[in-house]
């Protein structure tokens, strides 16, 4: 909604997303049951779609079916919490950019580095230097771009970073508890462990204040791995 508002007076909009939450989802996609679309009212006038699936859902179907042509460019967001380290691979959030990549359109992820009380002002505004970066900076195929903003007052925000995905992990821990029938339940909690990032990380800038934009691909390949393990393979058969 506050993309929506930031943005509409100067772009045509389509809004398609999931009717519910659907945090840490990752590229999931729907594929055992129907694809239910609603069209969303909000004060008495057309807003948007909502979708009974994952995000990626949300932009294959729009991108193939809802609209009458591709997009010029997908935003996914705002979401609430950053989207840094190995959670980028959790997140719904991030996946459908990645999915808008997949299928040629130019697209990002941003996300707030807060849980609580967000105000979305300063990264909804931030979304239009977003479009103009991937609009003109020419993005490799198959790139979508990853924007955490810190949850901060705009004036004391240091600046804009390109970094690289970190490898933050979380502490992770499950928290065992009883429901009122006397069945235990067990529910995941975690921190972030930015202390142990590089400097040129995405969890790195956004702790130090700035805005983050990682450039994210869909190949998962580890390059620095190919050419080791080729030399590995053809020793082994060939003594």
């Amino acid at each position: 909604m506050a993309l929506y508002n930031e943005l509409r007076e100067d772009y045509d909009l389509t809004v398609v997303a999931p009717e519910s939450e659907m945090s840490a989802v990752g590229h999931a996609i729907t594929l055992r049951s129907p694809l239910r679309i609603q069209e969303i009212i909000k004060e008495g006038s057309f807003f948007g779609y909502g979708v009974t699936g994952t995000p990626a859902d949300c932009v294959k179907i729009a991108v193939q079916e809802l609209m009458k042509s591709p997009p010029d460019v997908i935003l996914s967001g705002i979401n609430l919490g950053a989207n840094v380290g190995v959670n980028v691979l959790y997140s719904g959030t991030v996946s459908a950019a990645t999915e808008g990549a997949f299928l040629g359109v130019r697209s990002a992820a941003i996300s707030l580095d807060t849980r609580k009380d967000p105000d979305f002002r300063v990264a909804a505004s931030f979304s239009r230097k977003i479009i103009k970066l991937i609009t003109e900076s020419e993005l490799s195929n198959g790139t979508a771009l990853n924007v955490n903003v810190p949850a901060i007052p705009s004036d004391m925000i240091k600046g804009v970073a390109i970094t690289r995905q970190g490898v933050g992990r979380f502490r992770e821990r499950y928290e065992r508890r009883i429901d009122p029938r006397g069945n235990v339940y067990y529910w995941l909690t975690g921190e972030t462990r930015v202390e142990q990032e590089r400097e040129d990380s995405d969890a790195r800038a956004l702790a130090d204040g700035m805005i983050a934009v990682t450039p994210i691909s869909f190949d998962l390949t580890c390059i620095k791995e190919i050419e080791r393990l080729r030399v590995r393979f053809l020793t082994d058969i060939n003594p």
